[in-house]
């Protein structure tokens, strides 16, 4: 029952249902299988009793697919936490099994069910990983413009006042449009000239986390040959950086799930100029040591938001550890051979 009255309609993930670009029968039809992987996985969670019911269903969904399953599941355990005042106790069980490897998936996916919830039912965000609570506002802004195209996209709709967390409004919104970035590849259909003339009619200052959602999308979805890939980077100009450091996370993200497809080391060697799992590791190597704040200042030395006494609006401006972490990534693709912007 919760499944059939939750579970949104197989045919809005169609391409010519959203109005996307259809760029050939094999983007099409693999833009299309992602979407039916999330949505089973989002059924999985809403009609399961616990976790660990739905983690022995989302194992038999195709590897390839498998981590756009958990993202569907983690928007379908927050739904429910949400909906029943549960505090993300769901949620917070199933990161803690199987969950754990698709832990960044499943982050994106409690920001699909906070663009699918008034604000009163919104989580606390005191509940999540101050570090990674970022990828639910990547999730939240890859919703919008997904299914809110025309104000997203075309319109450009930028989320200045998202009020969550509270007194990070401006890098909320930058994190937002990092998930943005991610859907244009959807909404361009991975042709990449297409993509990048949507990237390039925004603003020239937020192309930098479209970039960077995009190179996670190319990366972790896959849908482009390396000629494409290597016209995305020429493209990409000055915002090549952001664009690897999108991609490196994407290969975390396959491999720490032991997801690895040709499709993502390919992206990692032409976008990033190395090996997947050398990407996966500098991600390793530069993440922040500390999970204990949400943010702190990128000079060396200075000290977390927290550690200084400072909260909420007084922390505004700093720039997050998630930001630090993103910007350690695109310094170290300069030692990789990258583009200097």
């Amino acid at each position: 029952m919760r499944r059939k009255i939750l579970t949104p309609d197989i045919e809005e993930t169609r391409l010519v249902k959203r109005g996307f670009w259809v760029k050939d029968a094999a983007a099409k039809e693999l833009l299309e299988t992602v979407g039916e992987a999330f949505l089973t996985g989002y059924a999985y969670a809403v009609e399961a009793r616990r976790p660990a019911e739905a983690e022995e269903r989302l194992e038999q969904v195709p590897a390839r697919f498998r981590g756009f399953a958990y993202e569907g599941a983690g928007m379908g355990f927050a739904i429910l936490d949400c909906l029943t005042f549960g505090d993300l106790r769901r949620t917070r069980e199933f990161l803690r099994g199987r969950g754990l490897h698709h832990n960044y998936m499943i982050y994106v996916g409690i920001g699909w069910a906070m663009a699918r919830l008034p604000r009163f039912l919104w989580p606390a965000d005191a509940r999540l990983d101050p570090l990674l609570l970022w990828l639910v506002h990547d999730g939240y802004g890859f919703h919008q413009a997904y299914f809110h195209t025309r104000k997203y996209v075309h319109e450009q709709a930028h989320e200045t006042r998202f009020r969550w967390p509270a007194g990070q409004d401006r890098y909320a919104a930058r994190a937002i449009d990092q998930g943005i970035g991610r859907a244009l590849w959807f909404v361009g259909g991975t042709d990449v000239e297409r993509v990048t003339s949507l990237i390039e009619s925004f603003p020239e200052a937020r192309r930098a986390d479209l970039y960077s959602g995009t190179g996670l999308a190319a990366t972790y979805a896959g849908g482009a040959d390396e000629a494409e890939l290597r016209e995305l980077r020429e493209r990409a100009g000055r915002h090549a950086p952001q664009l690897a450091q999108g991609s490196i996370f994407a290969a975390e993200a396959r491999i720490r799930a032991g997801l690895l497809f040709p499709h993502t080391e390919q992206a990692a060697q032409v976008l990033c100029g190395t090996s997947a799992q050398l990407a996966a590791e500098i991600s390793h190597e530069t993440r922040p040591d500390t999970q204990r704040a949400a943010g702190h200042q990128a000079r060396p030395g200075t000290k977390l938001a927290s550690e200084a006494g400072e909260t909420g609006a007084a922390a505004e401006g700093r720039s997050p550890a998630y930001e630090v972490w993103r910007q350690r990534i695109a310094d170290r693709f300069h030692s990789l051979g990258g583009v200097t912007p």
